[in-house]
């Protein structure tokens, strides 16, 4: 990359528009600006899972999720640049039934929270969502967009409800289970 990124202050944004990386110009409320946007928090939410004191393993795959982000995040900022691959689909798949496969089955929903690294896994999960929402607005505005980039984040959400699972059990710490009827039980 060499000095490709010295230069961050450009001003060539100061009227509302951003370059993406075929040379185009486009709104910075362009609806494939916001997925950008949507993929960029994303990746810095997992970035502060990481930050927690969790297990090796789940850090490293969380490591392998964020570079996973930054490629789907360069398929947003290139049109027609192809950088996901249906193996970073599978490994999702397959940490989703490792982990799963460890948990006691839910028998109730339950609510963000238990220990933080759980409770931002939650906060990840609604973020990937959204994210999600906004790659499908944008295939819907671009059909020549691929499906694997809204694949992935429909199977990331799944894996970052597992995960907020996975961590409470690892830290011992219960999930927090949603009571429905809480208000007619409390009279």
């Amino acid at each position: 990359m060499g000095h490709r990124l010295s230069r961050i202050i450009t001003r060539t944004g100061d009227a509302g528009t951003t370059g993406l990386g075929d040379g185009s110009r486009v709104s910075k409320h362009s609806p494939r600006i916001h997925s950008l946007g949507e993929v960029d928090e994303l990746n810095c939410i997992v970035g502060l899972i990481r930050c927690e004191s969790i297990p090796a393993e789940v850090d490293a795959f969380l490591a392998e999720v964020q570079h996973d982000l930054f490629d789907l995040g360069s398929e947003l900022a290139v049109p027609g640049y192809q950088a996901l691959q249906e193996t970073q689909l599978a490994m999702l798949e397959q940490q989703a039934s490792d982990w799963n496969g460890q948990l006691p089955m839910l028998k109730e929903f339950i609510l963000p929270g238990g220990c933080k690294a759980a409770a931002l896994a939650h906060q990840a999960r609604a973020v990937c969502r959204r994210a999600e929402r906004s790659v499908v607005a944008l295939g819907e505005d671009e059909p020549a967009l691929p499906a694997l980039p809204r694949q992935y984040l429909n199977r990331l959400s799944d894996v970052l409800f597992i995960l907020s699972r996975h961590l409470n059990v690892a830290a011992g710490v219960s999930d927090v289970l949603w009571r429905p009827r809480r208000l007619q039980q409390d009279s």
